[in-house]
């Protein structure tokens, strides 16, 4: 599989933005549901929390763009110590197109981004 058509089954979607039908299985992979979003209409497949980064790191990450590298660090850490739910994720992708679906606001500067970047280098 090519490296484009790769990167294409892994997307990022807001929980805020419409389900469309090219998202494939949707994950959310917060630990708190979006705040407004109701479940019924967030179309979400998986519910991945144990994917998402503990309370205490986001509590400390704040989402301050200052401390993205060391968030990334630490976050990366957490993912790997939930090798299962990292390889029934991996498992998703090689049955479609998966949208990792998230409630920052920040699109640059957030868990999914991440955790799309840790699927897409350890394949």
């Amino acid at each position: 599989m090519s490296e484009g058509i790769f990167n294409e089954k892994v997307k990022l979607k807001r929980a805020y933005e419409s389900p469309s039908t090219d998202d494939g299985k949707r994950v959310l992979v917060d630990r708190l549901w979006p705040r407004g979003v109701r479940k019924s209409e967030a179309a979400i497949d998986y519910w991945m929390k144990e994917l998402s980064p503990s309370t205490e790191l986001r509590k400390w990450f704040g989402h301050d763009p200052a401390r993205w590298d060391e968030f990334r660090r630490r976050y990366a850490a957490e993912i790997h110590q939930h090798r299962g739910e990292l390889g029934q994720l991996r498992s998703l992708m090689q049955e479609g197109a998966v949208t990792l679906v998230y409630s920052a606001h920040d699109e640059a500067h957030n868990d999914a981004v991440v955790l799309r970047e840790i699927l897409l280098r350890h394949r």
